[in-house]
């Protein structure tokens, strides 16, 4: 099977960003009136869009309430948010090797495309990547992937990496391979739900996974 372009999901993917997350939408929650939620409560929702997260902790919010949590997530968000975030150990070392053996990157995620390239420029990854796919409030990723093949930035061989079922979902909808990681905030229940052709343990999986041409997948 060849493969054109590995995109991958940001956040519970290439880099853990937990803190900043949470610190940003008790920030938002607090600053609207709100109650501030736990940070276990918070991160267990890291994946979908901010809006999906807010209604969830606060059912049957008006789309003015939303937006007013957004903007106050986002106004925080590029202060410091960013920056309260981890790279998974190993990503950027995996990340090198596969630019290195000629594999075309890209990345989708729910996070606004200046966020997201504000994140991978912090990281110093931002140069490995031929697109950053950003979403926004009402978008889904699916729509996202739908519009990179529209483009032609992608095709059918490229293949959908994620820590969600959302991501994966995404990418089977839109007729991709797909490939879950349990290094982020999705468990394997979930990720097997979405059929996945792969669900890799450890970071060091990606590399071995897709670079040798034994293996489950191979260059295009």
């Amino acid at each position: 099977m060849n493969v054109s372009t590995l995109v991958f999901d940001l956040d519970g993917t290439l880099s853990d960003p937990s803190s900043g997350i949470v610190n940003c939408v008790n920030h938002a929650l607090e600053k609207c009136g709100y109650e501030s939620r736990s940070a276990q409560m918070i991160s267990a929702e890291i994946g979908p869009p901010l809006d999906l997260m807010f209604n969830k902790f606060i059912p049957d919010l008006t789309e003015t309430q939303i937006s007013d949590l957004v903007v106050a997530y986002r106004e925080r968000f590029v202060v410091d948010g960013y920056s309260q975030n981890t790279l998974y150990e190993g990503i950027a070392d995996t990340i090198d090797a596969l630019h290195k053996s000629g594999f075309r990157l890209g990345v989708c995620t729910s996070k606004p495309e200046p966020s997201a390239r504000k994140v991978l420029a912090h990281f110093k990854l931002l140069h490995y990547f031929q697109f950053v796919s950003g979403g926004d409030i009402g978008i889904a990723k699916q729509s996202q992937l739908t519009d990179l093949l529209d483009k032609k930035l992608i095709d059918t061989d490229a293949v959908m990496i994620g820590d969600r079922g959302v991501d994966l979902s995404a990418g089977r909808n839109n007729g991709l391979r797909t490939v879950g990681v349990l290094w982020g905030f999705g468990n394997r229940d979930e990720l097997s739900a979405e059929q996945p052709e792969l669900i890799l343990q450890s970071v060091a999986e990606l590399l071995t996974s897709f670079e040798s041409v034994s293996g489950a997948f191979g260059k295009g």
